[in-house]
């Protein structure tokens, strides 16, 4: 739906929701002027979001004549959660943890290349480094070294990254 936004008369929303959950009450305040039925939006955010249970995403709403679009926008790190495949934690009890799994580095490619769109990188190794930053940023490893290490081989040439 993204594609000619400026030429359909579709209206745009974005709103940050916790996966798997009811969106709160900001959809309401925003979507509300545009007649469509809140409760049905919000169940279908949270089965749309179901599979990032328990994290932050964003959540972009095309709304065109009484339709609702979604479109989901997981940032790299909620990428990179997910690719951990850690177990949802307890938002309301579990504050500030680190994210130690180990990654492969197919994982981090994989990542990078879902993210690709929104890069400035000119190559995908520039974007798997981004990725990287995310990985030291998160506390993850890849393949039992720190994403510094990981960087500091792929600019050695010692790890290659495809083209694309």
């Amino acid at each position: 739906m993204n594609k000619g936004k400026q030429d359909s008369g579709a209206k745009y929303i974005k709103i940050q929701v916790i996966g798997g959950e009811l969106p709160g009450p900001v959809l309401a305040q925003r979507a509300g002027s545009f007649g469509i039925q809140i409760k049905k939006v919000g169940e279908d955010i949270k089965n749309a979001t179901a599979e990032f249970k328990g994290l932050k995403i964003v959540v972009e709403l095309a709304i065109e004549a009484g339709k609702v679009g979604i479109e989901l926008h997981p940032s790299t790190s909620v990428l990179l959660i997910k690719a951990l495949k850690e177990v949802p934690r307890d938002r309301k009890k579990v504050k500030n943890i680190k994210h130690d799994g180990d990654l492969s580095l197919s994982d981090v490619i994989e990542v990078a290349r879902k993210i690709r769109f929104k890069s400035f990188s000119k190559q995908l190794s520039g974007t798997v480094k981004e990725v990287l930053g995310t990985c030291y940023s998160i506390g993850c490893t890849v393949e039992g070294k720190t994403p510094k290490e990981v960087t500091q081989l792929i600019n050695s040439g010692e790890i290659r990254i495809p083209v694309e």
